[in-house]
């Protein structure tokens, strides 16, 4: 997370069995600063997670929240699901049960989801050269690049060389096309370097090579509708009127070297998205696997629960417990090139570090522009999402995420 605050402190997670007795959760406060807003808490969570509560109503006290949700299971049921506030800035419109929201990057975690479903099925080799399943992948020094260091963020391929509009963001064959002709920008496989919006159309035309299936197709098909997630990679129109209104952040994110021609400048400058545009109908519509996923916290929780749950989870045995465990194969570590702070990677998925998710060393994660964010702690079969409205300026979460997952860490092992 930006700053490297460790989460605030170590997270303490076992994982033990939790029964199901929730309760439910009715809370009010008045927000001055919206000219006496109401903002209510809906939803329920085991008493053993009372304190969780506490820490999302201080994120609306405290930390600017304005609608939010949390959720988290262990074992594969739920065992806490809050959301509350308003689902527009002017406080004028509840966020309610279904309301859901663009959730930026924490949609990385359900492309790679769907790549690793893939290669359990054995239709998909990571170890592979891209090539073999995308031919006119093979140009300008990409011949040996490997499905792997797509999934890692290893495949030089952090941004697009050449300027486009914002719209060309919803061409998916023009976007492939000028990646597959693009040269790396660095050697492919010997660092990280966070494929911010790049990554999803990388995995997406794989799995579209493979399927014969547009990525947000075969996570509807494979994955959400299996499960019952609300998520959708592509939202269909009937469903715009539940969308909640970002506010975008202060800051947009950027390099701060000074070098125009870093990795991280071309990455993050000049054809970077604008939050603005996800309140577009042509935004919401296109498939833009690595950034535009719109959901909750229950749906983000309920599809990352399948990896949490070992493969198994809410009566759909859809992996196996290896397929999960992929994982974990250490891809990379090292300073990003991009985000310029340490992060250790695996397939698909940031890993767990100097217990900074927690003490369990197979705990995987990723977070989403604004603040969104998703922690998996495998070996504690326990799953936490939380998604909110009001844009904070970092790239992977923020603290009123982490300040959730660790008071959960803390009770969750009481």
């Amino acid at each position: 997370m930006e700053g490297n605050e460790r989460w605030q402190e170590e997270l303490h997670l076992l994982g033990l069995p939790v029964g199901p007795m929730p309760y439910d959760v009715a809370f009010h406060q008045r927000r001055p600063e919206t000219g006496g807003m109401r903002v209510e808490i809906n939803g329920h969570c085991d008493s053993r997670f009372e304190g969780v509560l506490d820490v999302f109503r201080k994120n609306f006290e405290d930390r600017g929240d304005i609608g939010a949700s949390f959720a988290a299971t262990v074992e594969g049921e739920f065992v806490v699901d809050l959301w509350g506030g308003a689902r527009d800035a002017a406080g004028q419109e509840p966020w309610v049960e279904d309301t859901i929201i663009n959730v930026y990057s924490t949609t990385k975690t359900m492309t790679a989801l769907c790549a690793l479903l893939l290669m359990d099925r054995g239709e998909l080799d990571a170890d592979q050269k891209v090539s073999h399943y995308w031919p006119e992948f093979a140009q300008n020094g990409k011949e040996s690049v490997e499905v792997r260091h797509l999934l890692a963020h290893t495949a030089g391929l952090a941004g697009v060389e050449e300027s486009i509009d914002s719209s060309d963001w919803y061409d998916w064959d023009k976007i492939c096309g000028m990646l597959a002709a693009q040269a790396p920008w660095w050697e492919p496989g010997t660092r990280s370097g966070y494929h911010a919006i790049t990554q999803g159309y990388l995995i997406g035309e794989v799995v579209r090579r493979i399927t014969s299936r547009s990525l947000g197709t075969f996570f509807k098909e494979e994955l959400a509708e299996p499960l019952g997630a609300d998520f959708h990679i592509g939202v269909p129109y009937e469903h715009f009127d539940r969308i909640a209104e970002l506010v975008p952040p202060t800051e947009q994110p950027g390099d701060n070297s000074g070098d125009p021609n870093s990795v991280a400048a071309k990455t993050l400058g000049k054809n970077m998205i604008d939050a603005r545009d996800s309140a577009t109908e042509a935004w919401r519509r296109a498939e833009i696997p690595a950034a535009n996923g719109h959901g909750n916290a229950r749906s983000v929780a309920k599809v990352q629960t399948l990896v949490a749950n070992h493969g198994t989870a809410f009566g759909q045995s859809l992996m196996t417990p290896a397929g999960c465990e992929r994982i974990f194969d250490q891809q990379a570590q090292g300073v990003d090139l991009v985000l310029g702070a340490p992060l250790r990677l695996g397939i698909g998925y940031g890993l767990n570090s100097d217990g900074l998710m927690g003490p369990n060393e197979r705990t995987c994660f990723w977070g989403g522009w604004g603040g969104s964010v998703v922690v998996v702690d495998y070996d504690a079969r326990v799953c936490m999402a939380y998604v909110m409205n009001v844009m904070g300026s970092g790239t992977l979460g923020d603290s009123r995420g982490a300040s959730l997952v660790h008071a959960f860490h803390e009770l969750v092992n009481a």
